[in-house]
């Protein structure tokens, strides 16, 4: 009898794992948004793809070659930021 009533139990386990996994895996978010500093306005902006969108803007505007943000120097980035407070959405 412990032994049929361990073996029921596993396999409830088992079920309830295995069912909890796509669940847990629907619950993390898609997108990922990060924040950048602006130094120089004293604020955070969310980089997401309105931002990253407005960034191609301005490198179109200024007629620059892509390169991520991330990967532009101190000065650039500042530039950016000076940029974009002065065209908001």
């Amino acid at each position: 009898m412990k032994i049929a009533h361990r073996i029921v139990s596993a396999l409830f386990l088992t079920a309830a794992l295995a069912a909890s996994g796509p669940i847990l895996s629907a619950a993390t978010p898609q997108a990922v948004s990060v924040r950048v500093y602006d130094s120089n306005h004293h604020d955070y902006h969310n980089w997401d793809d309105r931002e990253d969108h407005a960034y191609r803007g301005y490198l179109v505007e200024q007629h620059r070659e892509y390169r991520p943000y991330a990967k532009q120097n101190h000065r650039d980035q500042r530039n950016y930021w000076n940029w974009r407070h002065s065209h908001p959405d």
